[in-house]
């Protein structure tokens, strides 16, 4: 009978364990828009942390992986985070207002709740 236990428990834990859920492998993308009062900002880096629902840190060793947010076309500048699976994201996105002429940061957690699809944030920055 511990024989079957220890069975099904393993089962359980495999099953669980290979449910993979935030960061790559995914059909979701998220495209930031990093915005101060509501102005895309150009050339703004934005960084994501896997598996986060608050700011881990501000430097770029405590993040996943970053883009430049770039203008295509008419288009806002934003950074596309694409291959991601369901879970929970942190954006956290750095550039420079050039109508104050300052350094603007912020961040803002993201969910992905479906299975694939494309996802627009806004990131909001602050001085």
């Amino acid at each position: 009978m511990k024989k079957i236990n220890f069975i099904a428990l393993a089962f359980v834990i495999l099953a669980f364990s290979a449910c993979k859920k935030n960061g790559t492998g995914g059909e979701n993308t998220i495209v930031a828009f990093p915005k101060h009062h509501g102005v895309t900002i150009p050339n703004a880096t934005v960084f994501i942390k896997y598996g986060a629902t608050e700011l881990p840190g501000v430097n770029a060793s405590d993040f996943d992986d970053s883009k430049v947010a770039v203008k295509e076309g008419s288009g806002n500048p934003h950074a596309h985070f694409e291959g991601l699976l369901k879970g929970d994201y942190y954006l956290y996105s750095v550039g420079f207002d050039s109508t104050i002429n300052e350094t603007v940061s912020g961040g803002i957690a993201v969910k992905i709740t479906s299975k694939s699809g494309e996802q627009e944030v806004e990131v909001p920055v602050v001085e």
